[in-house]
């Protein structure tokens, strides 16, 4: 902990603290109200926070935690290179490199300085999941051999506002390297906006109370998520916990991929490392260590500790996370990264089945848990046209509630896109089917959260599908005697013939097909005998099970 503030008023704090957290949301609200592209506007697959000046996260906006569980150590990166005092008003920070302390290209983040009294109180930040960022392969590139193949790759650099954004000559270079230049320029003004509403903020409340109290609530602030951590971790037992989960495989052969979680709990600390996990792969399956440790963290936080502890840079004092170089959950550059999370899902269930074993009651069944980016892109007369949407699934089930269903899983929490907004934005497709998959939720004493299905109908020819995804072999495994959940699958239906699709594949379309992708369910949790039969029959009512399987739980328990 930083050195106790003798001097901070009780009602200074909280009234600060609070406000530094509603600047935060302010953003995030910013961001996504302002935003052009259907994946940030619609999705909501973006972040936002404040930093103090030494870039430890202060506060964020709830949104995406696996882009903002690190973003102090993506600041980092950017800071050694330039220092505060090198930094001018109209400067900020821009990287998306993974191997510089990023995730994946698509992941911008942009990091503006708040100056008061001439002096850097903290840094805005923000970071979009971008639509597209050049690349072999508009949207999506599940074949991309290396990094360089994934698209434009911007180390850590220091830019000014007047100098080369507004008309500047990087804003003229990343307009000339995107496919839809309209979205994603204004997608990144919508990051520049949030972050100006975030640095006025941060402003008006050093103005009112002064720069040094500001500095001193945010130190504060950490001080408090650390001593609440630690506290949530002293009521652990002692001991090492491991947990094991796979992906299905690396897109080309078929042998599932092992992550593999040693959680050690100690005191008021805890370490989790992942050796034991499988090496790292050809495909883009790779998740780069920043992402790693964002997936740990935020699966700590999560199962551990109440939700009214802020998720700041505090919260992560007492933690120490390993995964061996070379492995899939921390590879050698310049191995490809874009769907890194897919494994770090696998890893979020792996800790979580470890601490199954210490703390059966704060866990979660594994759910689909699974991110599946799905693209459509078309060639036209006007350009290209792409329409992303990340989909998630079911989630697993509680000691006391059913899992939820069909939602984003827990790392990546991206909101459903309208019907209504694909029909405005997208004239080279349809959606003629989405529902809710029954029979997909694993069976227990509480059920596993739903899948759902989503069906387009294509009215183009030369549109591309690609997609990756996961759990299509492999199913959400349930705790306690709870049951899997269903696997998902993607398929296109033309002319009578049924072609399935692996869960990290391409294909080229013709007008009239149809592709139907379905999700899977989230694992059951606890004994199905001992669900309580009006809880089946309103699932049969709701038209979550069917009319067999409510007979053979109720009649055979099972």
């Amino acid at each position: 902990m930083s050195k106790p503030q003798e001097t901070l008023d009780p009602v200074d704090y909280a009234i600060i603290s609070q406000s530094l957290i509603a600047a935060a949301r302010e953003m995030g609200a910013k961001l996504i109200r302002s935003a052009y592209s259907t994946v940030l506007r619609e999705a909501r697959d973006g972040s936002a926070a404040l930093l103090d000046a030494h870039g430890n996260t202060i506060a964020q906006a709830e949104l995406i935690p696996i882009q903002l569980g690190t973003i102090g150590h993506v600041f980092r990166t950017c800071s050694e290179l330039y220092p505060n005092d090198t930094l001018t008003p109209g400067d900020f920070f821009i990287i998306n490199d993974p191997y510089s302390g990023g995730q994946h290209l698509q992941d911008i983040f942009l990091f503006h300085p708040i100056f008061v009294e001439g002096k850097i109180i903290g840094f805005s930040a923000s970071v979009a999941h971008h639509l597209d960022i050049s690349g072999g392969d508009p949207g999506l590139n599940i074949a991309a051999p290396d990094i360089y193949a994934e698209g434009l790759i911007l180390p850590p650099l220091k830019l000014n506002m007047e100098k080369d954004w507004h008309g500047g000559a990087f804003e003229r270079l990343i307009r000339a390297n995107v496919r839809v230049p309209h979205q994603t320029m204004g997608d990144f003004d919508a990051q520049i906006a949030a972050n100006a509403i975030g640095a006025q903020r941060v402003g008006e409340l050093a103005n009112r109370y002064g720069y040094s109290k500001i500095v001193d609530v945010m130190a504060a602030l950490l001080d408090y998520s650390e001593a609440r951590m630690r506290a949530a971790l002293r009521e652990i037992p002692d001991g090492v916990y491991i947990g094991v989960d796979a992906i299905d495989d690396d897109g080309i052969g078929e042998e599932p991929l092992a992550i593999r979680a040693k959680v050690t709990i100690k005191g008021d600390s805890a370490e989790i490392d992942f050796d034991g996990t499988a090496a790292q792969v050809r495909r883009n399956l790779n998740a780069p260590y920043a992402a790693t440790i964002s997936a740990a963290l935020c699966c700590l936080k999560a199962a551990l500790t109440s939700p009214d502890i802020p998720f700041n840079g505090g919260a992560f004092r007492p933690i120490t996370i390993s995964a061996p170089k070379g492995s899939i959950l921390n590879p050698n550059h310049p191995a490809p990264v874009r769907a890194r999370l897919e494994v770090c899902s696998r890893a979020w269930n792996a800790i979580m089945k470890a601490l199954s074993q210490a703390v059966p009651t704060k866990v979660i069944s594994c759910g689909f848990d699974t991110t599946t980016s799905f693209v459509l892109s078309y060639l036209g007369e006007s350009g290209w046209s792409v329409y992303l949407e990340v989909f998630g699934g079911g989630f697993g089930a509680a000691n006391d509630t059913d899992g939820c269903d069909a939602v984003d899983n827990p790392l990546s929490n991206c909101s459903n896109t309208p019907i209504e907004a694909l029909d405005q934005d997208f004239p080279f497709f349809r959606v003629i089917d989405y529902s809710l998959r029954s029979d997909s939720g694993g069976q227990g004493l509480h059920r596993g959260g739903l899948g759902f299905t989503r069906s387009f109908e294509v009215l183009k020819d030369n549109v591309r599908v690609s997609l990756y995804s996961d759990r299509f072999r492999r199913s959400a495994e349930g705790l306690f005697g709870g049951g899997e959940g269903a696997t998902g699958f993607c398929r296109v239906a033309r002319r009578g013939e049924i072609i399935n699709l692996r869960s990290k594949d391409a294909f080229d379309l013709e007008q009239g097909d149809v592709v139907t992708l379905g999700v899977g369910g989230g694992g059951g949790y606890g004994n199905p005998g001992k669900r309580p039969r009006v809880a089946i029959m309103n699932d049969l009512e709701d038209g979550f099970i069917s009319r067999e399987n409510a007979r053979t739980w109720i009649e055979h328990g099972i």
